[in-house]
């Protein structure tokens, strides 16, 4: 299957039109921190003609596909293995000093929900991995065979939101001793068997929650995008854009207080004139977080738990 018959870009005209006023400028540089396979890329190169792309992906095959689809537009695209978090980094070795556009995606891209041996998906049997770089750091199943029951509990609390994370934990120390932990499908089923009868009747598939709170420890998520926000925001050139695309609340969370802190005054209470290196940084371009429409929904599932919220840089910090 073709990267591009297995991947619609989530709320793409939307994201198009907030990046626009910044990237229709002669010389725009606009990263793509989330490349996966490349459909938001490939548009922002298609719309921005005279806009030069830096998109990062830790995932080597998304970097492979993307790289077949972007060919077309030669050296305009420069795609960089790397973490959204090593943002800095990776515009410092490009010589790179600030940027006109940032567009995050964040989640698991279509390519790795789709492909089974990932491990991402628990509707389908599947080893457990839902490492993003599978060179490096620890799998899933390391995560559900070795940490304490106590971090476990903490996992499922924290990153999945669930609510019966003790549970599922005591039914997992007890199915490890016997024998560990491989592949999804056992995991599904324990935790079917753990949760009461109402816990099943709502919020679809009761793995939903696991899944995401052990694919975010896995990859460090939270703590990369706590890294990878402000400095997407410090990159951006005064009148440059960022749009950020989430799919739970953690994330969305996190998203709205980088923005709204950026926006916001910094000044004492009781100033009469707010001097300038009080004023706001950011102007945000979305009233609270934008989702998208019920025809995208109904032609795009994926597309559902959506939330965009996109932000202008106003002025430069002054010291």
């Amino acid at each position: 299957m073709s990267s591009e018959s297995r991947h619609v870009p989530v709320m793409l005209q939307r994201c198009l039109d907030l990046l626009a006023p910044a990237l229709e400028r002669p010389g725009a540089v606009v990263v793509d921190c989330t490349l996966g396979l490349g459909g938001h890329s490939e548009a922002l190169l298609a719309r921005f003609p005279g806009a030069r792309l830096v998109a990062l992906d830790r995932d080597k095959e998304a970097l492979r596909l993307s790289g077949e689809r972007l060919a077309p537009y030669g050296d305009r695209a420069t795609l960089v293995h790397a973490v959204y978090d090593e943002l800095p980094d990776v515009l410092e070795r490009l010589g790179v000093a600030r940027v006109q556009g940032v567009l995050f995606d964040l989640g698991v891209s279509s390519m790795q929900l789709d492909e089974a041996d990932r491990g991402f998906a628990y509707a389908q049997d599947a080893p457990l991995d839902m490492r993003m770089d599978q060179t490096t750091g620890v799998s899933a199943a390391e995560v559900l065979n070795t940490y304490p029951p106590g971090d476990l509990v903490r996992i499922l609390r924290a990153y999945g939101e669930e609510k019966q994370a003790k549970r599922i934990v005591a039914a997992v120390v007890r199915e490890r001793e016997r024998e560990p932990f491989t592949n999804s499908a056992r995991l599904v089923e324990l935790i079917r068997d753990a949760l009461p009868q109402a816990a099943k009747r709502t919020g679809g598939n009761p793995a939903k929650r696991t899944f995401q709170a052990l694919r975010i420890e896995v990859n460090g998520e939270l703590s990369v995008l706590e890294r990878a926000v402000p400095a997407a925001v410090a990159a951006l050139a005064v009148g440059g854009r960022i749009a950020v695309l989430s799919y739970q609340s953690l994330e969305d969370r996190l998203v709205k207080q980088v923005l709204t802190a950026g926006a916001a005054s910094t000044a004492p209470p009781g100033l009469p004139v707010v001097p300038e290196r009080y004023q706001p940084r950011l102007k945000l371009l979305t009233r609270g977080a934008e989702l998208p429409s019920e025809e995208e929904v109904a032609t795009n599932r994926r597309a559902a738990p959506a939330r965009l919220r996109a932000a202008e840089r106003v002025r430069e910090d002054v010291g």
